[in-house]
């Protein structure tokens, strides 16, 4: 069954934000910082202003009020605009609202955009850019856990933004700044942690996951704004984090909106955001998103929406604003972390406690890592029973590139220490650590935690599965080692709402709107596929209307593998709506029951009335003309669906779903330089019931491939503050030659997804167990645990240095 986006991709004809084109559209580039950190004492851009082509420049002139202004007495602040600053917030984020849109009173970290110009090509706003005078008073930065936590030291904040916190449920807690350079500290407790005191053995382990992946999706970080209607007036000043009430959000009666094509992967929140930043109602905003060339979890919230839409506005005309893909690297990358341990164990294996100590490296803003904080802390346990869990995560700002969502998020990190750390308990009692999982692993039916929902897949079929595949219980090769892990994550967003609509045409063609974003996942198909099973009609007659903020329903974000779990049931809802509307218009029009009636391919099925012969085939646009005449109608179902909200879960709902991958290597080590090879990797998940085979296998095989370039070399690599590797040229990604001898991947059908058809989501599961089964087959060929990543072979040969001169 062919995809179906597959066509318009392979054909080159499928539109991207990246190929939007306006007539009369400018071009924006940005000035970033040379400094990690530094306090923005003067800017000076009389002279780009005058430059050949430029049509806009953009400062933190056009974003600070008077009192900032006064505040801060640079050069450039003497000349703001008589209007008043153009946003009535200079600053967003998710949970802590940090990240100015141009610097303000100091620049955090090097490549921090400083000024923004628009001119009518790229090249004239980038030799405009070379004319602008910036001066900088350097600060110390802070470049790691230890140098943010030390007394005195540089506080990358010195006043606190402006943050909340969500609410949560039995066990856990947040804190906005729990103390300076950390923006987020998730905590989770439940049990008793007097048992560590009745274990045989209590492990201590520290963990470092140094892999800060580079999200590399091929379409660039894009947008592009047009404003339409009549001249701005400056926005009131409004700070709050959910932006006014709801009124005309500081309009001053003006009636200009905001137009924009962006690449991003939750259009609703961010037109709430942007509506927010310029102090207008959301109503003023309209988000277009088409096809996404990869996001990755890089492409949610803003990125580079403010500084286009801002430009657009100061020059009255269209501007785009796209980064190279080298701009990417300066933009957003994935948490490098470390990770203490401390598990309580019988000496039969029995696991019976878990403490744990998280540290995330958030970079200079916040931006989603509160959310990868409480996702780290809360998988950091593992799909195992316990006695008592407790954990910490805290997210502390560094100077360097802002760190978010990355595929799995917080699960990639815990992982890595909670397989590893089992493979070591395993390897101290004698214990074969596929059966140490196989006494431990939460059964099918069974809770996380206390007030959380029941895992929906048998992790000990899938553990024996991968095992079995890399021959576990078999004699190893010479030089060789095997290992497996479990990956493990909570499915489908937090407390997410999704709304969905389907409409049906007189002739039984059928419309699919909704806010999922397709991103090369596949989630078009399979949400069309639901539409197509749940109508009764061919997928080819069911059709992808385009995301417009405008006209399609309400959706949080396409994220956290939440497209078929989530969305899904709402489709799903939404189709059997439009149908039992088809079966009840048609029982009218025909005057039986609508027992009698069904519906397939456009044809009015009518039974018998005592069921002994063949149903009677009508066409439904005959019934539908000779009721609402010639023009036709449409049949239009809404779906909802949301978790309920349950005070006993812990992060607001129950989980709507877990995703799993278990994964098994095979690998040899050469001693002499610390490379490792991976002759055999086999993954797994389990999609509950499989909607698009190709589509599952893809997304299995883009994880692990994905989680075999972040095991072994894939990192951005920072001296100091500064980014070294920070080029496409320089960043080593997987290539083919890579690839296991033999690559296996498993797509399970269990059956037990809460999405339609007994479906849940995958493609991030994968990814999770890689790096884990890799160290773990690393130890089992040398006898030498490597508690880092990604495991280079200067990482293996200073481990199995270490292990040579240890008597």
């Amino acid at each position: 069954m062919t995809r179906s986006d597959a066509a318009a991709k392979v054909s080159g004809t499928a539109a991207y934000a990246v190929d939007v084109a306006l007539g009369g559209m400018l071009h924006a580039k940005v000035l970033r910082s040379p400094h990690p950190h530094a306090l923005v004492t003067r800017i000076d851009t009389v002279e780009a202003e005058q430059a050949s082509g430029v049509r806009a420049v953009l400062t933190r002139r056009d974003l600070l009020g008077v009192e900032l202004r006064e505040r801060w007495a640079g050069d450039d602040l003497q000349h703001r605009p008589a209007t008043g600053p153009l946003v009535a917030s200079h600053s967003y984020g998710y949970f802590v609202k940090d990240q100015p849109i141009l610097a303000l009173d100091r620049v955090r970290y090097v490549g921090d955009p400083v000024v923004a110009i628009a001119a009518d090509t790229e090249l004239d706003a980038a030799r405009a850019l070379a004319l602008v005078q910036v001066d900088y008073e350097p600060l110390p930065p802070v470049t790691d856990f230890d140098a943010a936590a030390a007394n005195g030291a540089p506080e990358l904040f010195p006043e606190a933004p402006l943050a909340m916190t969500p609410v949560y449920g039995q066990g856990a807690s947040g804190a906005a700044r729990p103390r300076p350079n950390v923006c987020y500290r998730f905590g989770y407790e439940t049990g008793d942690p007097a048992v560590f005191d009745r274990c045989d053995h209590v492990f201590t382990d520290v963990f470092g996951f140094d892999g800060r992946q580079q999200h590399l999706h091929l379409e660039p970080f894009v947008a592009v704004a047009r404003w339409s209607g009549p001249r701005w007036s400056a926005p009131a000043a409004d700070d709050g984090v959910d932006g006014g009430d709801g009124g005309d959000g500081g309009d001053g009666g003006d009636d200009s909106r905001l137009e924009l094509w962006s690449s991003c992967q939750n259009p609703f929140p961010v037109r709430k955001e942007m509506a927010r930043l310029l102090g207008i109602g959301e109503h003023r905003v309209r988000m277009q998103v088409s096809y996404l060339g990869g996001g990755f979890g890089a492409k949610n919230g803003c990125k580079t929406e403010p500084i286009a839409a801002l430009l657009a506005r100061k020059a009255g005309a269209p501007v785009r604003y796209c980064l190279t893909l080298d701009e990417g690297f300066l933009t957003m990358r994935q948490h490098n972390a470390r990770l203490t341990l401390r598990t309580g164990v019988m000496s039969d294996g029995t696991l019976v406690a878990r403490d744990a100590e998280v540290l995330l490296d958030a970079g200079a803003y916040a931006d989603a890592s509160p959310l990868v904080a409480e996702k780290a802390g809360y998988r950091v346990a593992g799909p195992y029973r316990w006695q008592h869990i407790r954990t910490i995560t805290d997210a502390v700002l560094t100077n360097t590139t802002p760190a978010g969502p990355f595929r799995g998020f917080g699960g990639t990190q815990a992982n890595f220490a909670c397989e590893s750390q089992i493979d070591m308990i395993a390897a101290r009692l004698g214990i074969d650590p596929v059966e140490l999982r196989r006494r431990n692993l939460i059964g099918l039916g069974e809770a996380y935690v206390p007030g959380e929902s029941a895992m929906d897949s048998d992790l000990t079929e899938g553990l024996e599965l991968v095992a079995d595949r890399i021959g576990m219980d078999q004699a190893r090769p010479a030089g060789r080692g095997r290992g497996v892990a479990v990956g493990f994550k909570d499915s489908g967003g937090v407390n997410k709402p999704a709304q969905a609509r389907v409409k049906v045409a007189t002739s039984g063609d059928a419309w699919v709107q909704c806010g999922t974003v397709e991103m090369g996942q596949g989630a078009q198909t399979a949400l069309r596929e639901v539409a197509a099973r749940v109508l009764d009609v061919p997928r080819s007659r069911v059709h992808w209307s385009d995301l417009d903020t405008d006209h399609t329903p309400f959706d949080q974000g396409t994220n956290a593998s939440s497209s078929i779990s989530v969305m899904g049931q709402a489709v799903q809802k939404a189709a059997e709506a439009a149908r039992l509307r088809i079966l009840q218009f048609s029982a009218t029009a025909l005057r039986v029951p609508v027992k009698r009636v069904d519906f397939t391919d456009g044809m009015v099925l009518v039974a018998s009335h005592d069921g002994s012969s063949e149903p009677d085939r009508r066409p439904l646009a005959p019934l539908v003309m000779g009721t609402y005449g010639g023009t036709g109608y449409e049949f239009t179902g809404e779906g909802f669906f949301k978790a309920p909200s349950d005070s006993r879960a812990p992060l607001e709902s129950p989980c709507v779903s877990w995703e799993y991958g278990w994964g098994a290597a095979e690998v040899s080590v050469d001693a002499d330089t610390g490379m490792v090879t991976v002759h055999r990797l086999v993954v797994s998940g389990d999609a509950g019931t499989v909607l698009h085979e190709g589509a599952c296998r893809g997304q299995d095989e883009g994880a692990a491939i994905m989680g075999l370039g972040g095991a072994l070399f894939e990192t951005m690599r920072f001296d100091g503050p500064v980014l070294a590797n920070g080029r496409l040229v320089d960043y080593r990604v997987p290539r083919s030659s890579d690839l296991p001898e033999e690559f296996i991947s498993i797509t399970q059908e269990q059956g037990h997804g809460p999405g339609p058809f007994g479906s849940k989501g995958l493609g991030e599961g994968a990814m999770l167990p890689v790096a884990s089964a890799i160290a773990n087959a690393v130890a089992d060929a040398t006898g030498v645990r490597v508690t880092s990543m990604p495991l280079t072979g200067e990482t293996v040969l200073a481990a199995l240095d270490a292990a040579r001169d240890t008597p």
